[in-house]
Order: C-alpha cells, then sequence, then structure tokens
C-alpha cells in the first residue's frame, strides 16, 4: 500500500468524518420530512444512507489515512501502536472539526439555522450502556475485520452500524466526533450537548474494553507459545 503525507491524511479522515455527519444529520432531517410521524419508518430510512456512505468512505479512503473517521478507533490504534500521539491527536481534531462542518453543511442544504444545539435528549444508564455496546461492537468488528478479512472493512462496518442502529437503545452513535457534531444539531439525529460527555466517556469505555479483549482472542495458541519461548 503507498504512504501518504500527514496532511493528505488528515485531509481524507477530516472529509470522510464531514460526509459520515452530513448522512447521519441529513438523511435525519428526510426521514422526518417524509415519515408521516412513522418512527420506525424514519428510522429505517435513516440507517440504510448511514450504512451505505460507511462503505462508500471506507472504501474510497482506507488507503489514504485508514479510514478511522472516529476519535475512539484512532484512540485505540494509538493504544495498539499502530498512529504515534501526536498523530493520533491530529486524527481525532479533524475529525471532530470535520463532523462539525457536515453538520453546517446539511443546515445550509436544508435551509435552517447554521449553529444550532440539539435540544434532544439523550441520558441515563440503559443509553449509556447502549454506547458501550455499540462502540464495543463496531471495535470488534474494526479489529476482527482487519486481522482475517480487510478487503471486507468497508461492508462489514456499514453493515454492523445499519444493524446497531436497530438493536441499541442509543441508535448506536458510537463515534465521539459523531457525538459531537450532532449536538450541534436540534433536529431528528441530535444530542442535547449536556448529555454529550457521558455518551464520550461510554464510547471509550466500550473501545478500550474491545481492543483489550481483541488483543486476546485474535493472538493464536502459536503466536502466544513463540512469544512465551526463550530466545537462545
Amino acid at each position: 500500500m503507498q504512504s501518504y503525507d500527514l496532511s493528505r491524511r488528515l485531509t481524507a479522515e477530516a472529509l470522510g468524518t464531514g460526509f459520515l455527519v452530513a448522512a447521519i444529520v441529513g438523511a435525519g432531517i428526510s426521514a422526518e420530512n417524509l415519515s408521516g410521524g412513522n418512527r420506525a419508518i424514519a428510522l429505517l430510512c435513516d440507517t440504510i444512507p448511514v450504512g451505505a456512505i460507511l462503505f462508500v468512505v471506507i472504501t474510497i479512503f482506507m488507503p489514504l489515512s485508514g479510514a478511522h473517521f472516529n476519535p475512539a478507533v484512532s484512540f485505540v490504534m494509538m493504544l495498539r501502536g499502530n498512529l504515534d500521539r501526536k498523530t493520533a491527536a491530529a486524527y481525532m481534531a479533524v475529525q471532530i472539526i470535520g463532523g462539525c462542518l457536515g453538520t453546517i453543511a446539511v443546515h445550509w442544504m436544508f435551509d435552517l439555522p447554521t449553529l444550532q444545539f440539539s435540544l434532544q435528549a439523550r441520558h441515563g444508564l440503559p443509553q449509556w450502556f447502549a454506547e458501550f455496546v455499540a462502540t464495543f461492537g463496531l471495535l470488534m468488528t474494526i479489529l476482527a475485520c482487519a486481522r482475517f478479512k480487510p478487503d471486507a472493512m468497508g461492508a462489514a462496518v456499514g453493515l454492523y452500524i445499519t444493524s446497531a442502529e436497530w438493536f441499541t437503545a442509543s441508535t448506536s452513535f458510537a463515534n465521539p466526533a459523531v457525538t459531537v457534531a450532532r449536538s450541534i444539531s436540534d433536529t431528528y439525529s441530535g444530542i442535547a450537548p449536556g448529555d454529550v460527555p457521558a455518551f464520550l466517556a461510554a464510547q471509550l469505555l466500550g473501545a478500550v474494553t474491545a481492543a483489550v479483549l481483541l488483543r486476546w482472542l485474535l493472538t493464536s495458541r502459536d503466536a502466544a507459545a513463540d512469544k512465551a519461548m526463550p530466545s537462545a
């Protein structure tokens, strides 16, 4: 795989996260406008575009930046030694910025106020546990797919998020950048700013837990034995 300089990698991360958030917020607005008050139809209309855009942005940007689009993913990659601290911090910063710009772009497209804060309350232990589960599952998908079938990453992540939006009580934010970006949109997909910190904590805890478990789970018996064997 070709290597790209940091400026190109950061641009890819910002673009990918921006389009991801635009799909989430924009599809949410369209779903609310077109569903006639049917919440199940609205959720269905929201999840399909999100899964689709994940497949697209991961497919086109993975060779450039690794296609994280998620500070929790970048944080785990730093813990695994795949990113140094400065690069990881830069990834996280542009992901958040790109996500917020994606929200603003959607507001412009739908002729909504550019700057707004969500009033959508999302709090309580079930919601926080749902975010832990959602992010754990996302990192499980990414790490296992990277180990066994990297070419299927776009499809696997897109399908996982499509599914998790239905089976988690929080509708699977599973992404600190997305969470922050959704707090500045008082629309169907929004989250009240005061509820953001608990979501971020649950997401990071889920990501780190997945990283620890998958490190053990994906280490083969032969590799573990080789590591334990004293060198000559």
